[in-house]
């Protein structure tokens, strides 16, 4: 079975050497120190997941995702970086990131969080292509896209997969360690605070279709309510 391909990025020597090491022992790693160079890199190489430092010289690692992002929807990326305040970590979710670890962290606790990703993207392509209506929009969960009068609006591979779930459920409640669980394989605090930011995405989305709303149950989950 090939290996799977990374994109790294991250300027500081001592820590890219050491963590390149790492996952060189079970994948096939492409180191670049500025965010500049990894683009050029992305727009000719296919990577299976981007791992990004935030800080970076020539093109910081929010502007290279939102980047990789405009070319490809699906690949994860995970940010690796010393930024600690809650509104980077946000941020960074926000712009399409699967995934945000401070600096320092644990190579096993990185590797855990690769697997799964890559685990999640080899069952993409069993999705069928097909659309569905979601009030006055049209999903197409294999583009990650929904659609309304002529204009498409681009989600990310984790908020499509959230989308579905509400949907599979509709009208009824989701507990929120059903949804972390589904999604992100935990259920953990800092990834209960990585959903809340999807379900307000897909909220400002929705709040065009009075029709439609994502319900939040006071210490228990939320419902997806569709008006016929």
């Amino acid at each position: 079975m090939s290996r799977k391909k990374i994109l790294y990025v991250e300027d500081d020597t001592t820590l890219a050497f050491l963590t390149a090491d790492n996952l060189e022992q079970y994948y096939d790693v492409m180191h670049f120190a500025n965010g500049a160079e990894a683009f050029e890199a992305f727009k000719t190489e296919e990577f299976d997941l981007c791992i990004l430092d935030v800080m970076l010289p020539l093109m910081d690692g929010f502007e290279l995702a939102t980047a990789i992002r405009e070319r490809n929807v699906a690949v994860p990326i995970i940010f690796l970086s010393a930024k600690t305040l809650k509104e980077d970590r946000i941020k960074g979710l926000k712009l399409g990131a699967d995934d945000y670890l401070v600096k320092p962290y644990s190579m096993e606790e990185l590797i855990l969080k690769i697997e799964v990703f890559l685990q999640r993207s080899q069952k993409q392509p069993a999705v069928k292509k097909t659309t569905c209506d979601v009030g006055t929009f049209v999903f197409d969960p294999a583009n990650y896209a929904l659609m309304k009068n002529g204009e498409t609006i681009t989600l990310t591979e984790r908020e499509s997969a959230l989308l579905k779930l509400f949907l599979d459920n509709k009208n009824n409640i989701l507990k929120r360690e059903t949804i972390l669980t589904a999604l992100w394989g935990t259920d953990d605090y800092f990834m209960g605070r990585s959903m809340d930011v999807f379900i307000s995405r897909l909220r400002k989305i929705f709040k065009e279709d009075e029709n439609i709303r994502i319900e939040n149950i006071p210490r228990i989950g939320f419902k997806l309510v569709i008006k016929e």
